[in-house]
């Protein structure tokens, strides 16, 4: 074996044990650079006579096409592995299912306004809407609750910095009662022509939920809360009926029949006699204790006047209770203030 020769095969030899790019470049330096083997031999060339000058470049240029070619050949050689790297790095399992946007839901109270909506509905009750921004007469005046009255201050308020035309303040309504007072009038409205031919008047059955405010906010109250209210009038609507319907309200929302309710004497201005009520689980974490759900009474005489309805003939009931609350009872929530904190973790559990 020659000189060339072997340079050639120490190349060669010397690229494949290169592990790196950074190698390779060391080992080229080594033969084909500026100090490099086979750069010293083209240097000793000019001390040879013309013939023998022409075969040995000619020789030498043999091998360096040999050396770029094995120098080339690697550098390809630690690319195409640096690149299957990272594809094993990278490397996607195309038989897994593709990342899909998460599907959201329906908020807790949500579920349970809608579950207390489908329940009265199969009871015969419609569902009224009204504005949350309210007129004093419709939150207060007509519901027997005329200014400067003391039962005012149980339903703090806030009040819209603005008058109507003819003087009216507005507040932001603290229960949903007045939407049962506008849904009366628009009931005798619709069926005035009617009753002026002679027919009765249909029944009111009408329940109103919806948003309301007060100042109010710690673990069990909140500046912002829901409720929804019931009412029941017609020419023979009594208490009994109250207690019927209320109560298979509860044994069906919570899907249990073992459920006792009692309706404890209280004071309402809209009603009269009024009675809170009460359940008591009959098993379950909550067994054994009385948990105040919701007010009730017999509706006031003025406040059937202020519908627009004769208090003489037309009877019935009213009741009013917090969604907020009977959620927190379903589900086991025992801070109304997750409702409002928008925690994806909460929330995420109700899907």
């Amino acid at each position: 074996m020659n000189e060339l020769d072997s340079i050639v095969e120490s190349a060669v030899s010397a690229f494949a044990q290169a592990a790196t790019p950074a190698d390779l470049e060391n080992a080229k330096a080594r033969y084909l650079g500026k100090s490099g083997s086979l750069t010293e031999l083209m240097k000793g060339m000019a001390a040879l006579g013309p013939d023998e000058k022409k075969s040995r470049g000619a020789a030498i240029n043999l091998a360096k096409q040999a050396i770029e070619a094995a120098l080339t050949a690697r550098r390809q050689g630690l690319a195409d592995a640096e690149l299957q790297a990272q594809l094993q790095a990278q490397a996607l399992d195309v038989s897994l299912p593709g990342r899909q946007r998460g599907t959201g839901g329906l908020h807790p109270i949500s579920l349970t306004m809608e579950r207390i909506e489908q329940i009265f509905a199969s009871m015969g009750f419609d569902v009224a809407d009204g504005p949350e921004i309210e007129t004093d007469w419709h939150s207060f005046t007509s519901l027997n609750n005329p200014p400067n009255h003391p039962a005012r201050s149980m339903q703090d308020t806030f009040y819209v910095d603005m008058k109507g035309d003819d003087g009216i303040h507005y507040n932001l309504r603290p229960h949903t009662s007045p939407m049962q007072v506008r849904y009366a009038h628009q009931h005798i409205k619709k069926y005035a022509d009617a009753v002026k031919a002679g027919a009765s008047m249909p029944e009111i059955r009408v329940i109103a939920p919806g948003r309301t405010y007060r100042v109010d906010s710690d673990a069990t109250h909140s500046p912002m809360f829901h409720q929804c209210e019931g009412l029941w009038l017609g020419e023979n609507v009594s208490f009994k009926d109250l207690k019927v319907v209320f109560t298979d309200f509860c044994r069906t929302f919570f899907e249990t029949e073992d459920l006792a309710l009692r309706f404890r004497p209280s004071f309402f201005p809209f009603t009269e006699p009024s009675a809170e009520i009460d359940i008591q689980f009959q098993s379950g974490p909550l067994a054994g204790r009385w948990l105040e759900v919701a007010g009730s009474g017999q509706v006031h005489p003025t406040v059937v006047r202020n519908m627009g309805l004769d208090p003489e003939k037309h009877i019935g009931f009213a009741f009013g209770m917090g969604p907020d609350r009977l959620t927190m009872l379903r589900y086991g929530v025992n801070d109304l203030r997750l409702y409002f904190d928008g925690d994806i973790r909460f929330l995420a559990q109700f899907r």
